[in-house]
C-alpha cells in the first residue's frame, strides 16, 4: 500500500519535535521511517572542512539511538565530493561499496561493529541546508544493494528543512553546553590560581619589610615588576600581594611557570589557538594571556622561555594585543605583567640567551626577595604558621608544640631550599609525629646543619647581642601567645618590667 505523503510528513514532524532529547526524537522518527521505506541505520553528521573530517553526532538502529560525537577523517575522493557541494536534494546510492565517491571510505575507515552492515549497503543521503548553506547530513542506510527507489527519496525530501532546523538547534545547544563547561573550567582554573592576600605574608614586618614597602609603592600602578630571588623564597607570594593590593584585585590572577611548558606548546598555552589550528586542536582555546585580561599575569621563571617565545612576548608587551594560533584577528588586552626569575638575566643577555630589549621592558621595577638565611628572624613565625596549617591538612587531633631548643637549630641552619624547604621539613615532622613535643632537627640536611664549633660560639659569624636579644624576645612572645604584661606575659617570663620590655621591643623593631 502506497504511503500517504502528507500523513507521513505530519507524523514525522510531530515525532521529531516530541522530545528535547534529540536522540529520543531521532529514534522515534527512525521507527516511523521504517514503516514506509527500508531502514536499518540512520545518522546525523556534520562536515568540518578545517579538519578534513566529518563528525558523526547521532546514530540509531534497532538497539536505540545514541550521541556519538565521533570525528572521522575523510578519504581524499570523499572530501573532494563533499567540497564540491553539487547536491541539494536527497541522493540515492544503491551500492555504496562501488560508488566512486563513498566507496573508498569503506576501506579507509575501520567499521564500527555495532552499526556495520557489511559492504553491500544502500543509502539515501539528505543534505541539510539553511539559507543554501550546508550544515550537515541525514543518512538513511539499509543492508543490501538496490534497496531504494526515487519514490523513497521523494517521500523524505519535504523533511530536509525541518531536519536542518533540528540539527541547527542541536548544534546551538551543543555550543551552549560547551560554553557552560568552559565557564565552569574557567572558574575552577581561576579559583586554583587564587592565593592568599597581602595581609597573610609572613615576615612583612621583619625580614620582608623592605620588600613589602616596595610592594606598596608599585601595587597601585600598572608598571611591569620583576621579582628576583632564589628558588623557594616566595616570589609567587609577593606577586600575589602586588595583585591583591592593586586596583586589579577583582580581576584574574593567572600564574604561568614558563619552565614547565613544552616548547612546542608555548604559543598555544600563552596565546590560545583556534579550532583546527593544528592536529588535535578540536576546539577553540583561550590562552593564559587572554584569561588574564583585566587582571594580572605572573610569568614565573621567565628566564626559561625560549628565544622565539621571547620575541612574541616582547610584541605583546609593546602592542597590548595577541593573536591566537591559527587565527588572524587581534585581541586587545588590558593586563599587568609580573615576572620572576632566580637567574642572572643580565648575564644571560650578554651571552645572547635572553633578549636584551625584553629585559629592558620587564625590568622596570625590580624587587629582590632575600633568601631565608638572610631573614632568620622570620623563622619562628613561619614555623608556627606551617605547623598550624599542616596540622589541619593532616587532620591531627591537636596542634603539636615545638620541643625546647628546636628553634635554635632552625635559626642556625642555612636553609638552601629557603621557605619551601622549611615547609617540607615541618610537614615531614608532622607526618612522623607520634605525640609529645615536635622536633625538626632530624629532618634537616646534615651538610647544612651547624657544626659543634658554631653551636659553641666559635663561629666568627655568630649573631650580634641585639640580634640574639631580639630572637630571645620573639621566642618569649611566641611562648606567651603575644602577651607582654601580666602573670603569663613575656615580661614575667624574661624577668623584666613590662615597660622595659616594650622599650626594648621598640628599639629592636619588634
Amino acid at each position: 500500500m502506497k504511503t500517504d505523503q502528507k500523513e507521513f510528513f505530519i507524523k514525522a514532524i510531530n515525532l521529531l519535535c516530541s522530545s528535547l532529547d534529540i536522540t529520543v526524537a531521532i529514534e522515534r522518527f527512525r521507527k516511523h521511517l521504517k514503516t514506509a521505506i527500508p531502514v536499518d541505520n540512520v545518522g546525523i553528521s556534520i562536515f568540518e572542512p578545517e579538519l578534513k573530517s566529518i563528525r558523526n553526532l547521532i546514530a540509531a538502529n534497532d538497539e536505540g539511538a545514541e550521541w556519538r560525537d565521533e570525528l572521522i577523517p575523510l578519504h581524499v575522493k570523499t572530501l573532494r565530493f563533499i567540497e564540491k557541494g553539487e547536491f541539494a536534494k536527497p541522493m540515492i546510492i544503491n551500492d555504496v561499496a562501488t560508488d566512486e565517491n563513498l566507496g573508498p571510505m569503506m576501506d579507509f575507515v575501520q567499521p564500527d561493529p555495532k552499526y556495520d552492515l557489511g559492504r553491500d549497503v544502500s543509502t539515501i543521503g539528505i543534505p541539510l541546508l539553511i539559507d543554501d548553506n550546508w550544515v550537515g547530513h541525514f543518512n538513511i542506510v539499509s543492508a543490501g544493494v538496490n534497496k531504494y527507489r526515487q519514490e523513497h527519496a521523494d517521500l523524505v525530501e519535504p523533511l530536509q528543512e525541518p531536519l536542518a532546523l533540528i540539527l541547527s538547534n542541536c548544534l546551538q545547544h551543543m555550543e551552549i553546553l560547551r560554553l557552560q563547561e568552559m565557564l565552569t573550567d574557567e572558574n575552577r582554573f581561576l579559583q586554583n590560581e587564587l592565593r592568599e592576600s597581602m595581609g597573610d605574608v609572613i615576615g612583612q614586618h621583619y625580614g620582608l619589610r623592605h620588600v613589602m614597602e616596595m610592594v606598596s609603592q608599585t601595587a597601585p600602578k600598572d608598571n611591569p615588576v620583576m621579582l628576583y630571588g632564589e628558588t623557594g623564597t616566595g616570589k609567587e607570594v609577593i606577586a600575589n600581594a602586588i595583585h591583591y593590593s592593586s586596583p586589579r584585585r577583582h580581576g584574574p590572577f593567572i600564574k604561568v611557570n614558563c619552565g614547565a611548558i613544552p616548547e612546542n606548546l608555548i604559543d598555544s598555552e600563552l596565546f590560545g589557538h583556534e579550532k583546527g589550528a593544528f592536529t588535535g586542536a578540536f576546539d577553540q582555546k583561550r590562552g593564559r594571556f587572554e584569561r588574564a585580561n583585566k587582571g594580572t599575569i605572573f610569568l614565573d621563571e621567565i628566564g626559561e622561555l625560549p628565544m622565539a617565545a621571547q620575541v612574541r612576548l616582547l610584541r605583546v608587551i609593546q602592542t597590548h594585543e595577541i593573536e591566537r594560533v591559527g587565527g588572524s584577528q587581534t585581541i586587545p588586552l588590558d593586563i599587568r605583567i609580573i615576572t620572576a626569575t632566580h637567574r642572572d638575566l643580565t648575564r644571560m643577555a650578554t651571552e645572547d640567551r635572553f633578549r636584551e630589549d625584553l629585559l629592558f621592558r620587564i625590568n622596570v621595577f625590580p624587587i629582590i626577595i632575600p633568601p631565608l638565611r638572610h631573614r632568620k628572624m622570620d623563622i619562628p613565625e613561619l614555623v608556627d604558621y606551617f605547623i598550624e596549617r599542616k596540622a589541619k591538612e593532616l587532620k591531627l587531633p591537636e596542634q603539636p608544640r615545638l620541643a625546647p631548643g628546636t628553634l635554635n637549630s632552625l635559626v642556625s641552619y642555612e636553609w638552601p631550599g629557603n621557605v619551601r624547604e622549611l615547609e617540607n621539613v615541618v610537614e615531614r615532622a608532622l607526618i612522623r609525629f607520634n605525640g609529645g613535643y615536635l622536633t625538626l632537627d632530624d629532618f634537616l640536611s646534615p651538610k647544612h646543619q651547624p657544626s659543634v664549633e658554631q653551636l659553641s660560639g666559635e663561629n666568627p659569624e655568630f649573631l650580634s647581642f641585639d640580634e640574639m636579644s631580639r630572637q630571645h624576645i620573639l621566642e618569649a612572645l611566641r611562648k606567651t601567645a603575644g602577651r607582654i604584661s601580666g602573670p603569663k606575659g613575656a615580661a614575667g617570663l624574661l624577668g623584666m618590667h613590662h615597660n622595659t620590655l616594650r622599650s626594648k621591643m621598640k628599639k629592636l623593631g619588634i
